[in-house]
């Protein structure tokens, strides 16, 4: 352990203190490349599809493709990771990643080709997500010690809005200059960063999570123990509301920045990239604190859905990038306490279960949110969208500060 940084400044101390851990501070590092790479990639496919197509539902369709296999896969996805050795699991799946992005490069360079392809292949990283996401997020528990798992999180979600933050920036100035396939090209090569930083982690400092064995029956023992857990399954139930109606960045933001605010790729690159800053912030402000409780995500929520209702009502560019960092801000400090709150109230042999289970109702909700809001935004109005997320992110706030309080009086009385 390095213990220079626990003898900073007090904020930098409470805010920074996972990365006293060499092989999560590897892990970080190799991860913000990866990710912003990642989010240059997300951002490049987005527009090609949006500028072949200039459909909402089409950009719905890119979202189920993306995520479809989330929904239908993670849960199995998550017994895998119980029984596998997280480390190796991830050199398999950041591989086949980078063989995906290439391929995707490839496409790009050729002139007019087909839809179905990119599609296709959108699809086929879906399904590896379903498997990456649950492994990634587990292994975060074993690089440092149970103490630090909250903050530990919180950093991660931070660093993936520094990805936010540079890819989607970077990514509008090489669509603008030298086109889709260097985006997806430079997605290609930063994988090499996150294999790297793997294969440099010390195995002795690494805190193995349990295994659990082969047996029948793992996904519903799964569901039985969320809600045998008050504060998993009131947060889940959150969850899959804002899952399906609220967090579909990926398709109410183009539509809304590109025609409801009149932009262009610039335009849009720069609103993703003030809402990842607002990110970045909203993460570093959850990382100090040191507990988590339902509250804590209802009053996340209920930022959320306020942001949002004030986006669908902004008149133009300048204010959408204010408003943008605001709905950012608010859309990581959930997320993060969302997630927080289920590795702390988890035991130790089913963390894997729970969080692929969790990453089924936050991203693998988005092939249903996705092409409804989509098609909403072709027959209403491109602002429908996003007032319906911010509505449905006040809904879930209500439902978990009622579900809370009941919670509260059963213990009390108990």
């Amino acid at each position: 352990m390095d213990d220079s940084l626990a003898q900073g400044p007090g904020f930098v101390r409470r805010t920074l203190t996972s990365l006293r851990w060499r092989n999560f501070r590897l892990f970080f590092i190799g991860q913000t490349i990866s990710q912003t790479g990642n989010w240059l990639t997300n951002v490049a496919l987005t527009l090609l599809i949006l500028h072949r197509t200039g459909s909402g539902v089409a950009l719905g369709l890119l979202v189920a493709c993306q995520y479809g296999p989330i929904l239908l896969l993670s849960a199995w996805a998550g017994v895998i990771v119980d029984r596998t050795n997280k480390r190796n699991l991830l050199y398999i799946t950041q591989a086949l990643e980078m063989c995906e992005s290439f391929a995707l490069a490839a496409l790009a360079f050729i002139h007019n080709a087909p839809l179905a392809a990119f599609y296709g292949i959108a699809l086929a990283g879906g399904a590896l997500l379903a498997l990456d996401n649950p492994v990634r997020r587990t292994f975060v528990n074993e690089m440092v010690p149970r103490d630090d798992i909250t903050n530990a999180v919180t950093l991660y979600s931070a660093m993936n809005s520094m990805a936010r933050i540079a890819g989607p920036a970077f990514a509008g100035l090489l669509i603008v200059t030298v086109g889709y396939g260097w985006c997806f090209t430079v997605d290609a090569v930063s994988y090499v960063a996150v294999i790297t930083a793997l294969a440099m982690m010390r195995t002795a400092e690494l805190r193995r999570l349990p295994m659990t064995p082969r047996g029948a029956g793992q996904v519903r023992a799964g569901l039985k123990y969320i809600f045998g857990v008050p504060d998993l399954w009131i947060t889940f139930v959150m969850l899959l509301l804002i899952g399906t109606m609220s967090y579909n960045f990926a398709v109410v933001f183009p539509l809304f920045v590109e025609k409801g605010l009149h932009g262009g790729d610039g335009t849009y690159a720069l609103v993703y990239s003030a809402f990842s800053a607002g990110g970045l912030v909203g993460a570093l402000l959850v990382a100090r604190r040191s507990t988590v409780s339902i509250r804590t995500v209802a009053v996340s929520a209920a930022g959320l859905g306020a942001a949002m209702l004030v986006l669908s009502a902004v008149p133009s560019v300048a204010l959408a990038y204010l408003v943008a960092t605001l709905v950012g801000a608010a859309s990581v400090a959930y997320m993060t306490a969302t997630t927080a709150i289920a590795q702390i109230r988890t035991e130790p042999h089913m963390i894997g279960r729970i969080l692929a289970i969790q990453t089924v109702l936050l991203v693998g909700t988005a092939p249903i949110g996705g092409p409804i809001l989509g098609a909403i935004a072709d027959a209403v109005g491109v602002r429908a969208p996003v007032l319906i997320g911010g509505a449905a992110a006040l809904a879930a706030a209500a439902f978990g500060m009622l579900a809370a309080r009941r919670v509260d009086a059963r213990r009390d009385h108990g």
